[in-house]
């Protein structure tokens, strides 16, 4: 009445060791994307935002920390993943700015961005 399938051997382990990979692989990603580690804000200048990449086209930026005279400024270098934050970060170029952000450890390769801080928000220095 019912029939039984036959596997092929040679087929159930291509997809175990194709499959599993890419599932866990997935996986990795989907959590390091949406569980942040740490969160804050910086004050500093923007210095740089630029879209870069060869495939993946991210957003990459900088900003100058305040510096005390006679030390070497420290630079806040991050990423941004959404099109609107970087158009108010454009905005603000060359400006005293708060930048909120996430910290995302593990994020695999550089398709979401280069760093693992996030800009989720950015304000004039200054404004509520």
């Amino acid at each position: 009445m019912f029939q039984t399938i036959k596997r092929h051997p040679l087929a159930s382990g291509l997809s175990i060791v194709i499959g599993l990979p890419l599932i866990l692989f997935i996986l990795w990603t989907t959590v390091a994307l949406h569980y942040s580690y740490s969160s804050g804000e910086r004050a500093g200048l923007l210095q740089k935002l630029s879209r870069r990449g060869w495939m993946c086209k991210t957003w990459e930026g900088e900003l100058q920390l305040a510096a005390l005279p006679g030390i070497v400024p420290e630079k806040f270098d991050f990423s941004v993943r959404s099109d609107s934050i970087a158009g108010v970060l454009n905005s603000l170029a060359g400006q005293q700015i708060v930048a909120t952000y996430e910290q995302h450890k593990g994020v695999p390769g550089s398709c979401f961005g280069d760093t693992e801080y996030y800009v989720t928000g950015a304000r004039r220095s200054g404004s509520p």
